[in-house]
């Protein structure tokens, strides 16, 4: 059974920094492409990043590029997205999420309130 399980989630002020975590299980976590994704409050699901199965190479969003860094450690199956110069725009629940034979899997999130 694929689990993914976010943490690290929390109330930062403006400009300040968080790192999230996803812990992964029931897949083979280093041949996997993982995503994170965000759902602000009342808005749909927003893409942020992805990391490809070397671990290389990594993708962003234009709204957390050059802030966030999405990256992953394959002896832990974790997964971690670390945020800094947090707007209160990226307050959201944010998601890991894999594609496996075309299903997605998320975990059930982690909310990020960024406010003063």
């Amino acid at each position: 059974e694929v689990q993914l399980v976010e943490s690290g989630g929390g109330l930062v002020q403006p400009g300040g920094s968080l790192t999230l975590s996803c812990a992964a299980s029931g897949f083979t976590f280093s041949t996997s492409t993982l995503t994170w994704v965000r759902q602000a409050p009342g808005k749909g699901l927003e893409w942020v990043s992805n990391i490809y199965s070397g671990g290389g190479t990594t993708t962003y969003a234009d709204s957390v590029k050059g802030r966030f860094t999405i990256s992953r450690d394959n002896a832990k199956n974790t997964l971690y997205l670390q945020m800094n110069s947090l707007k209160p725009e990226d307050t959201a629940v944010y998601y890991c999420n894999v594609r496996l034979y075309g299903i997605n899997y998320r975990g059930k999130g982690t909310l990020v309130t960024v406010s003063s």
